[in-house]
């Protein structure tokens, strides 16, 4: 094991399983933010994936330097795009409804705003971009998408937020419905991993 430490500015327990899972070949120890005890509020008031994951990557890689402890900051922000809808809920997917609102009512309004609407109009896809600051201050960025559409109802069990309406054409079977080995290996978050991976090996001569 690496004695390098990666923290991922992320609190969601269903991305850092996944997170983990993508990143183990690495040989390098992911933590959360709650594992790394940092505790510091994001504003994420950017206009874009990438501005927002660079905000919190920031945000994060400073107040680890301010509690004395080195780590390599990744930080990821993703979003559900549904072009009939112009794109909404986009950057503001996690804020979509409000925070607090659960996605079982935010999937729901989505359908519901969909309804009557063709499969070949329903088009969507979801993004992730991947900001990883490092320990003497430079940054990279990675983005990947999965092109997909927007179910006609909620489906499967394996996964969070929105992926039970979006339907992957190519399983012929929503994202939730996928095992974990399918999704990551497809995923938007998945393929941005992996190409941050690329990234650290390559900084890390790994």
């Amino acid at each position: 094991m690496n004695d390098t430490k990666i923290v991922f500015a992320t609190g969601n327990v269903g991305k850092m399983r996944e997170i983990r899972m993508i990143m183990a070949d690495l040989g390098i120890e992911v933590l959360s933010m709650k594992e790394a005890q940092i505790q510091t509020e994001i504003v994420e008031d950017g206009t874009s994936f990438e501005e927002n994951a660079m905000i919190k990557a920031e945000t994060i890689a400073k107040e680890l330097a301010r509690c004395g402890q080195k780590a390599i900051v990744l930080a990821d922000d993703s979003g559900l795009e549904v072009d009939f809808l112009n794109k909404e809920p986009g950057v503001y997917s996690a804020r979509y409804m409000g925070e607090d609102t659960s996605y079982t009512i935010k999937n729901a309004n989505i359908l519901e705003r969909l309804a009557g609407v063709p499969d070949e109009k329903r088009t969507a896809r979801f993004v992730c971009v991947i900001v990883a600051v490092f320990m003497d201050g430079r940054s990279y960025s990675c983005r990947a998408a999965i092109e997909g559409q927007i179910g006609y109802e909620e489906k499967g069990e394996n996964g969070f937020g929105y992926d039970p309406i979006f339907y992957v054409p190519e399983y012929g079977r929503y994202l939730a419905e996928l095992t974990n080995e399918e999704k990551n290996r497809i995923s938007h978050r998945g393929k941005a991993l992996e190409a941050m991976k690329e990234v650290i090996r390559k900084e890390l001569g790994l």
